[in-house]
């Protein structure tokens, strides 16, 4: 039997395997509702077209791949991988610290520090992926970002195998001195990059070689030891691989790093110093300009998150199916000490790496449970509150306070001590706060303002509950939903190849610390990862309907015309 037959028997029992997940849930799928049933044409009637929960919760569930194959390589949705090069028997890498642009949402670039594998630009920014500037180069499967040589922020990743020996030389692009530290990994004292302690500063302009072996696999990550050098960004995952998978092996591992920053009004870089925060980033990209991780039905899943926030732990919540903590910043976890979750807190500075069984279709959300980090630009506006004003005597800060913009005198006034140094919040004070997001009038606008394109009208979809009827509720307004608005131009980039098949207006609820997994049936997931093809709004959300258009318009991904078929770019990671 040839080596492509081998091949094909494997997939098509792979297909089998889904299959088998799939019956039992088909007659279900093809019975139409009772007549008398109160809950029919809700949404479908919560129709689910999919397998069943594998017995054992997906923690020893295999997915397509056999025991003892090599690992899968990773991927970094919107951030690219540092190249090496094989020098007097060790990988060598070339990292570059230095400034530059990122587009944390569509046409909204702020200042970072981040790495490149290659010099900046003399002279100029460095603005990886944006119109006008040479050298920005599309990364395959990665819309829009650019090669690692441009620079990212977070930095590319380093892949490597656990045994390499590896030298990596850190070039100081900044206007100031920098060291680099290994988070996790086990090197010789003199490596570990602590200013002073075990080595003298990069220097402006300088560089530094750091060498040494690796011992240990696992999810690590590599980052500046100066403290407000990290809140600029400088870090980046450092993915180390078992010799052979663990098991059982994953068919698909993502890494995500999650951020936080405090970006003043009218500026363009973190207020390094705040301990209130209004922007939430995965991967250097705030939601909804997040990259979906698109997989196969019945695919076994990793995701490694990596918390590089300043101060806030975030409990990564993941809809639609339980996960298994696989792992930490230590390592691989034994499997008995393995534990179902759908919620996990991942603290500052930790590593959590979870697995699951993608049994289940649709499109799933994992975002942080912290209410505050679900939304971007957090906004208020002047006036009373809805409903009655809040009753209650003026306390603690303001979130202008917690941001480090200080209107009561200077940072040691005592009056200041009461708030530990962080704000409890808007409306502690007499005056109060309107509303967190857009409030709907006549037509669907706030009184007295034209309605504006691509926002989603109508916020809660109740009659009369618009800003006159509403304002009679006590803490109306509070919805979200809807609150960014954005141009024609931004919402074709939020229309990346990984979204076709999503509902019309998906966006509306995606906002701050959150990204999407999509679980797709094998034809669907053909489909749209090729981008061959007609794809339905809707067809990844079973019995939900296309949704509405919320400003979707112009978001219409067109099939490619190529009807050459695409190789799966995880074909060869699987053996004859």
């Amino acid at each position: 039997m040839s080596a492509e037959s081998e091949r094909r028997n494997f997939l098509l029992g792979g297909t089998a395997l889904a299959g088998g997940f799939l019956a039992g849930s088909a007659a279900a799928q093809d019975k139409p509702p009772a007549k008398d049933d109160p809950h029919a044409g809700h949404g479908g009637g919560g129709q689910n077209y999919g397998p069943t929960d594998p017995g054992d919760r997906g923690k020893l569930t295999p997915g397509r791949r056999k025991s003892g194959e090599p690992p899968v390589p990773v991927e970094h949705p919107d951030i690219g991988k540092l190249p090496w090069k094989m020098v007097n028997g060790a990988k060598e890498f070339h990292l570059y610290a230095r400034h530059m642009k990122r587009e944390f949402l569509p046409d909204q670039w702020f200042d970072v520090w981040g790495y490149g594998a290659e010099p900046g630009p003399k002279g100029a920014t460095s603005m990886p992926g944006m119109p006008g500037m040479g050298g920005a180069k599309a990364m395959p499967g990665m819309p829009g970002m650019a090669n690692a040589k441009d620079g990212s922020m977070p930095g590319p990743t380093i892949e490597v195998v656990e045994g390499d020996k590896v030298r990596i030389i850190v070039h100081n692009e900044l206007p100031e001195a920098t060291t680099v530290h290994w988070h996790g990994l086990d090197v010789p004292n003199a490596m570990d990059g602590v200013m002073g302690l075990t080595q003298n500063p990069i220097p402006a302009g300088g560089m530094f070689t750091y060498e040494f072996e690796l011992r240990q696999s696992g999810t690590f990550f590599y980052h500046t030891h100066v403290p407000m050098q990290q809140a600029m960004g400088l870090v980046g995952l450092f993915i180390v691989h078992p010799k052979a998978a663990w098991d059982p092996p994953v068919d698909r591992d993502f890494a995500l790093i999650l951020q936080e920053w405090a970006i003043l009004p009218g500026a363009s870089v973190t207020n390094t110093m705040s301990m209130e925060f209004n922007i939430f980033t995965t991967n250097g990209r705030a939601a909804p300009y997040i990259t979906p991780m698109v997989v196969r039905q019945g695919d076994r899943v990793r995701i490694r998150m990596v918390n590089f926030s300043v101060i806030d732990h975030h409990p990564m919540h993941l809809h639609g199916m339980t996960f298994w903590i696989t792992g930490t910043e230590g390592g691989r976890l034994p499997v008995t000490a393995w534990t179902p979750h759908n919620n996990v807190l991942v603290g500052v500075a930790q590593a959590v790496d979870i697995e699951f069984v993608a049994w289940n279709p649709g499109d799933w959300v994992l975002h942080c449970h912290m209410f505050h980090h679900m939304m971007n630009f957090m906004s208020s506006m002047a006036g009373p509150m809805g409903g009655g004003a809040m009753k209650g005597m003026p306390a603690g800060g303001s979130m202008a306070t917690g941001m480090g913009m200080l209107t009561r005198g200077p940072a040691l006034n005592p009056d200041f001590g009461g708030t530990l140094g962080r704000g409890t919040g808007e409306q502690t004070g007499a005056d109060r706060a309107v509303g967190n997001g857009p409030m709907t009038g006549a037509g669907g606008a706030q009184p007295g303002m034209p309605a504006m394109p691509g926002m989603v009208g109508g916020q809660s979809g109740m009659k009369g509950m618009g800003m006159k009827d509403g304002m009679s509720v006590p803490g109306f307004p509070q919805d979200m939903s809807g609150m960014s608005d954005y141009t024609p131009a931004g919402m074709k980039k939020l229309a990346k190849p990984e979204t076709r098949g999503m509902r019309d207006g998906w966006f509306s609820d995606v906002e701050g610390l959150t990204t999407l997994v999509r679980v797709l049936p094998p034809d669907l997931y053909d489909k749209v990862v090729s981008g061959k093809g007609e794809v339905a709004p809707g067809a990844s959300v079973p019995g939900a309907g296309p949704g509405k258009g919320g400003g979707h318009e112009g978001m219409k991904m067109e099939p490619k015309k190529d009807s050459t078929p695409k190789k799966d770019e995880h074909e060869g990671h699987k053996k004859p």
